[in-house]
């Protein structure tokens, strides 16, 4: 037992690491959206979609919610492959982003433990199909990319894992877009 408990402490620090990691690198605004993809099933070391820990999960959502509502940033956590990779996001913010709301309820052994928490802990959760956000969290290479705006950029803040999952992180910015006699402001 103390075992388990000393992994959900460390993989609590690792991610409160990673999260002021990522605000430091990623410049996030007020009203942006951020896109979360995790496999706890991945964390723990064990395959993707196999072992969701509902446990990892709950350590792992209070302190991601506390670093967006700071950074005034809005949140949709992607569920598995078998709900077609919707996303739990607030009533207000689906309001607030027309985003047209389906109907499903994620479980554990489909959604996954992340949207489980997530649809538990906001205070008015739905469904929604797809997003554009600006930025995102992978957790596992649960493949959020489908839920980013065209243009993605990779960051590196020197950590590639949490627990035992392999850790993405992106911003994405707009199109370039002209030719040769275009210029750009710099970035």
């Amino acid at each position: 037992m103390a075992d388990k408990k000393e992994m959900l402490r460390q993989i609590k620090d690792e991610w409160e690491h990673i999260l002021q990691a990522f605000e430091d690198t990623a410049g996030l605004t007020p009203g942006q959206l951020l896109v979360v993809g995790c496999s706890t099933s991945e964390i723990i070391g064990e395959k993707i979609g196999k072992a969701g820990s509902k446990e990892v999960a709950d350590i792992l959502f209070e302190p991601l919610r506390r670093w967006a509502d700071k950074l005034g940033i809005f949140l949709a956590i992607q569920c598995c492959e078998h709900l077609n990779r919707v996303l739990i996001v607030e009533r207000k913010v689906a309001d607030r982003l027309n985003f047209e709301p389906v109907v499903v309820i994620p479980s554990l052994s489909a959604g996954g433990a992340m949207s489980l928490t997530a649809w538990g802990n906001f205070s008015d959760p739905v469904a929604v199909e797809q997003v554009r956000a600006d930025a995102g969290i992978d957790i596992g290479d649960t493949l959020i990319g489908m839920h980013l705006r065209p243009v993605a950029v990779p960051l590196r803040i020197g950590v590639r894992n949490l627990g035992a999952a392999h850790l993405n992180l992106a911003k994405t910015r707009p199109k370039y877009v002209g030719g040769p006699r275009a210029s750009y402001p710099c970035d």
